[in-house]
């Protein structure tokens, strides 16, 4: 019997958790293909709903490629920033904290202007009719809520 409260408890705790680690999502780009030479990124791109929050993950073996954030005019013209600013984990995260452009190259070789490995896409504020400050915090609240209510629920039927 102790062994089952132990498991409804970690449910509870669990389950408060849960809510607010949802909010984001996570895309992997490129999908199965990763970080790689001759793959069409704007098409894998097109129709993503890319916000404020998500993050971008380049998966790539070591040594092979880097991921680049660069400006418009870099990304034109597949033109390398400092090397000091290139990624290079071979799955490497990047959060999008703000709205807009945003651009990411290949800085190996000619990878980016021969071969295509570059990325642009729009990021938007989070979907709602009220402000994205206002739509994060609501749905935080209400996740929060329900979070707790389950872990609340759980614990009172354990014990």
């Amino acid at each position: 019997m102790a062994l089952h409260r132990l498991y409804l408890v970690v449910f509870a705790l669990i389950s408060t958790m849960i809510p607010v680690m949802t909010l984001a999502k996570e895309f992997v780009v490129g999908g199965g293909n990763g970080w790689t030479t001759n793959f069409d990124y704007q098409a894998w791109a097109q129709g993503k709903d890319f916000q404020v929050g998500d993050k971008l993950v380049f998966n790539y073996p070591v040594g092979a490629h880097t991921v680049l954030k660069v400006n418009r005019t870099e990304f034109q013209n597949c033109i390398k920033p400092p090397a000091c600013e290139a990624l290079t984990s071979g799955s490497d995260e990047i959060v999008l904290k703000t709205a807009g452009r945003k651009w990411y190259i290949c800085g190996v070789g000619t990878h980016c202007a021969f071969t295509g490995q570059k990325l642009s896409i729009t990021v938007q504020n989070q979907s709602s009719s009220v402000s994205p400050a206002m739509a994060i915090k609501d749905t935080v609240n209400y996740q929060l809520f329900f979070g707790v209510m389950v872990a609340v629920i759980t614990l009172a039927l354990a014990f």
